[in-house]
Formats: structure tokens, sequence, C-alpha cells
């Protein structure tokens, strides 16, 4: 039975990379993002959408933006869309876990963990972060978010603070990616007994 690690943090705090330093060590990773994206390009939310805003579908594909589009056109069409999606992300979830049973340790990258309460499943949490300057500069170079767009996306998030308070695990990737790197490599260890070959 594997220990499943949940891994979150704010936009821009580093935890793709993070997630990253959990591959490079061997540890098998579930990325919810890569999931609804499996599931909106010719997967089984395909024809779930197209019964909801049957405009965003074409060609076996959800159109994203057309989707994001009928969302801000219709306050309750976000809650429809989540609660016939959700099910069919925690089944290709279980699916992961089911195929990495006998791993001793998987994680789980899942960007809304606290606010879509997976905290409650999992074994134990590991929240990155980094400071506020840091934060803000690497998303601003990203060059596809303003400022404005930033400050909506942070509204909606659980606040970093309140992350950290509630995290089985921190790892500050403000230090560099060496010392995450390495925060990483120390975690595995400490939840596997195992140190990284």
């Amino acid at each position: 039975m594997s220990y499943v690690l949940g891994l979150t943090g704010s936009i821009g705090m580093g935890k793709t990379t993070t997630a990253g330093f959990f591959r490079e060590a061997g540890v098998p990773v579930w990325d919810a993002d890569a999931a609804v994206h499996r599931l909106y390009d010719g997967g089984a939310a395909v024809p779930v959408i197209a019964g909801l805003v049957p405009e965003a579908v074409s060609g076996g594909k959800v159109d994203r933006g057309v989707l994001r589009a009928a969302v801000l056109a219709d306050s309750g069409l976000l809650k429809k869309i989540e609660a016939a999606v959700h099910p069919l992300v925690s089944a290709d979830r279980q699916a992961f876990l089911d195929e990495h049973a006998q791993a001793p340790l998987v994680v789980c990258d899942i960007p809304l963990l606290f606010e879509t309460g997976a905290d409650k499943w999992l074994d134990g949490v590991l929240v990155v972060t980094a400071d506020e300057k840091t934060q803000r500069a690497r998303v601003l170079e990203r060059g596809s978010m303003d400022e404005a767009a930033f400050n909506a996306i942070l509204v909606k998030q659980v606040p970093d603070a309140e992350k950290r308070a509630k995290a089985d695990f921190v790892i500050d990737t403000g230090k560099g990616m060496d010392h995450a790197r390495a925060a990483v490599l120390s975690l595995i260890e400490q939840l596997t007994g195992e140190a990284d070959a």
C-alpha cells in the first residue's frame, strides 16, 4: 500500500518543478491538470461537456476557450461542469493509484487541493511556497498573465500562509531549485526509508 502524498502550492510557487523532482527520483506522480486535459482531449468528459455546452465541443475535443466564455456568461454553469467532470477526474486518479499500488510513495499534484477537500483522503500534504516577491516575478515573467489576472487567481486560492499552516510538509522553492530538489530527496527518504540511488 502506497503512501499517498498530496502536492500543492499557489500559482508561481514552483509546484510543477517540484513534481518534476519527484518524477526524476522515480516516484509516480498523478497530475490533476493533466487528467483534465486528457478527459477534454477526446476523453470521457467530451460527451458530458457536449450535453452541457454543445458549442464548446468540436472535432471530438473540448474547446476550453469557448467553455471558459460560456462559464463567464452563465454563473451556474461552472458548478454543473464540476459536478459532471469531478467523478471522471476521481476515476482517473483511482486508476493511477491502483496501477501504482505497489510503489512505496505516490504523489498527487492537485492545484486546488485544500479548496476541493482532497486533504481528507490523502496520507499527507506537501505545500511548496516562496516569498511573495519571487512568486509575483515568476508568474509575470511567463508572459501569459498580467498583474490583474494574477491577482484574480490569488483571490480564488486559499492563501499561502493558510496552506502552510495546514500542510504536513513545506518546501520553500524561494531558496532556489537545488535546495528544493534536495528537500524532495530528503522527504522521499523520510516517507519511504529509501535513499535515492
